[in-house]
């Protein structure tokens, strides 16, 4: 059966070569075995895995045999509009998306993997959580049981391929979603991943974005440029707590977004049925480079920062060196990625037209300044509490 399937995905690929991108053309040699599932849509095949169709049962018929075009099977039981599958919830987006929904009103299913501590903050906001792993197929189906909308927040974590979630799993997820009926799919990637394929996350991002208009699911793209909250771990704390705070030389600017505003233009989006199939980017009210925002957080913070500064040249050699193992294959991979955010370069867009179609007034869009001024103000006096309570436990009588 797998070789049957293999043949299916091969054959329509070299058969419609000139209708792919050049970018998803253009893998590297030790990814061709999972390009290969790649194709326009009249040529793409959904049926599953031997482990997903023994999930999903009588929906296996769901390739045509003329022309191996996906379809959707007649729908069995209605599923409520409000019932969402937010895949990667733990994560800093994800659980920004799942605080939304349940503040709106919708049932919120959220997959996360099985790990040693539950994600009990997830019930407790009051979502139902379900064990399955991207790089397991056979665990995705039954997540989707009753779901009308998927919202893809999920990446890989830094120890494991890329590939392994963010492309291998992700085609799973889609193919799965097509087979199971889901009626809408929200997919989130990267600012610019089209123009750098070079960079494999990025490569990976719009390769899955092309496949996801192929399979023919009803979805919305979202490409983002960066989240503010990273810059909590990455500056703030590190300036508060007298630690190295590391840069590079780069004039590279980004226009940081809050997840929570990232989450609220989701479900307007999502309620928005002109907005089906579309592609939107999402960028915060200004870009900044590195150097702006150490500034910012060593005024706010009231104390300089301890700057060590890496060259890119220095980033690129690192990079050349780590492609001499193959162990170190990955490593080389997210030092390609952070080669991209270090080069002159700018990830952001005009965000007047996204806010005239969403109805969103560009004021009520958190800016860098007040999110960090607003952590800033929070932490200090915490600080300030905590060091007064010190002080009184030194008094005696």
């Amino acid at each position: 059966m797998a070789s049957a399937l293999h043949s299916q995905l091969l054959s329509p690929i070299k058969a419609n070569r000139l209708l792919q991108t050049k970018i998803c053309a253009n893998f590297h040699h030790e990814s061709l075995s999972w390009q290969r599932t790649l194709a326009s849509t009249n040529a793409l095949s959904v049926e599953m895995a031997p482990a997903i169709r023994g999930r999903v049962g009588r929906r296996r018929g769901a390739v045509r045999s003329k022309a191996a075009e996906a379809v959707n099977l007649a729908p069995g039981t209605p599923v409520r509009p409000t019932s969402i599958l937010v895949v990667g919830a733990t994560g800093t987006l994800g659980r920004q998306i799942v605080r939304r929904a349940l503040d709106e009103g919708y049932d919120v299913r959220c997959l996360v993997r099985p790990r040693p501590a539950p994600a009990d903050f997830l019930r407790d906001w009051g979502a139902t959580v379900v064990n399955a792993d991207l790089s397991k197929p056979e665990t995705i189906p039954a997540t989707m049981v009753g779901v009308h909308t998927v919202i893809d927040c999920a990446t890989g974590r830094p120890e494991e391929p890329i590939k392994t979630v963010d492309w291998e799993g992700k085609v799973a997820l889609i193919q799965c979603a097509k087979a199971m009926g889901i009626q809408k799919f929200v997919f989130y990637s990267i600012h610019n991943c089209d123009k750098h394929p070079e960079v494999p996350l990025m490569e990976i991002k719009y390769c899955t974005e092309k496949f996801l208009r192929d399979v023919g699911l009803n979805h919305i793209v979202i490409r983002l440029c960066g989240f503010m909250q990273g810059l909590i771990g990455q500056y703030a704390v590190p300036i508060l707590e007298e630690k190295s705070v590391w840069g590079t030389d780069a004039p590279t600017r980004i226009a940081y977004m809050d997840t929570q505003d990232i989450a609220r233009l989701t479900f307007i989006a999502l309620r928005n049925e002109n907005i089906n199939g579309k592609l939107l980017t999402f960028a915060g009210p200004r870009a900044w480079t590195t150097q702006e925002v150490i500034t910012l957080c060593e005024r706010l913070a009231g104390q300089d920062a301890n700057v060590t500064t890496v060259p890119v040249s220095i980033l690129r050699l690192t990079r050349q060196l780590t492609r001499l193992f193959e162990w170190t294959n990955d490593v080389a991979d997210r030092l390609a990625f952070s080669e991209v955010l270090t080069s002159d370069t700018v990830f952001s867009v005009p965000m007047a037209d996204t806010y005239d179609l969403l109805g969103v007034d560009a004021k009520d869009i958190v800016s860098l300044e007040k999110y960090l001024q607003d952590y800033f103000t929070n932490i200090l006096k915490k600080l300030k509490d905590l060091k007064a309570q010190s002080k009184q436990t030194d008094i005696y009588f």
